[in-house]
């Protein structure tokens, strides 16, 4: 059973919400498949505007700029990756099944039980491993932290946080452990894909076992951390 999902996303993304017309949806759906199929660097409104069979004009009375595009669209993926978060883990008790359920969407594992029939989440998890830091690494990152654009990523590791604090009571560095994880994935996914002498998962190699690496990765950061230990420094 598919569930359909709407997600509310911060005001300050958009001039005006895609989601209330279909131009507007059109624009972000199509936005997608076109920054995957080309890169951000060539992706213009431009060329929007002409896939669609609009003006630029148009596109503008939505977002300020492509980088607004950019951003809005991997806010939403991170607004989306928690609830599927949430709907997975929703009857699982063992914080060690929850690890695993976020390594497992991560790298794009699980099931998608959500539906939105304008976006290619296959193309729009693509674009966030390729080009999704664009959208913080900038001179106006400190101006758009402040209007919360980047909430959904940090509420994210939040959540993820808290599960390797269920696990390991007082391990001092979940916050960081939670982005390395992630960023890890995305990095390690790249590589694979794109230069495989950086990974060990090219080639033969499938995405289960860039899983196994990142089980180990964490679970030996989080198991080796002694509260007792800490104290004796």
């Amino acid at each position: 059973m598919e569930l359909q999902l709407q997600i509310r996303m911060n005001p300050a993304l958009f001039v005006r919400d895609p989601e209330l017309s279909e131009l507007g949806k059109n624009i972000v759906g199509t936005g997608i498949r076109m920054i995957h199929e080309m890169g951000f660097e060539d992706f213009t409104f431009k060329k929007l505007a002409t896939q669609i069979g609009t003006t630029e004009a148009s596109i503008y009375r939505y977002f300020e700029n492509k980088h607004r595009l950019l951003t809005y669209i991997t806010t939403w993926f991170w607004t989306w990756m928690e609830y599927q978060f949430v709907f997975h883990s929703n009857n699982v008790s063992d914080p060690k099944d929850k690890i695993d359920i976020v390594i497992k969407l991560l790298t794009f594992q699980m099931k998608d039980q959500f539906m939105l029939e304008h976006m290619d989440k296959n193309a729009l998890h693509q674009i966030v491993i390729a080009e999704g830091d664009k959208s913080y690494l900038t001179k106006h990152v400190t101006e758009d932290n402040k209007a919360m654009l980047f909430k959904p990523y940090k509420d994210f590791c939040h959540r993820i946080a808290e599960v390797f604090l269920s696990y390991k009571a007082g391990f001092p560095f979940s916050h960081s452990l939670a982005s390395t994880l992630i960023e890890t994935s995305h990095r390690q996914m790249f590589f694979k894909d794109h230069l495989p002498r950086l990974t060990d998962f090219g080639g033969a190699k499938d995405t289960k076992q860039l899983t196994l690496f990142l089980n180990h990765l964490t679970f030996s950061s989080l198991d080796s951390f002694s509260p007792a230990a800490k104290k004796t420094k």
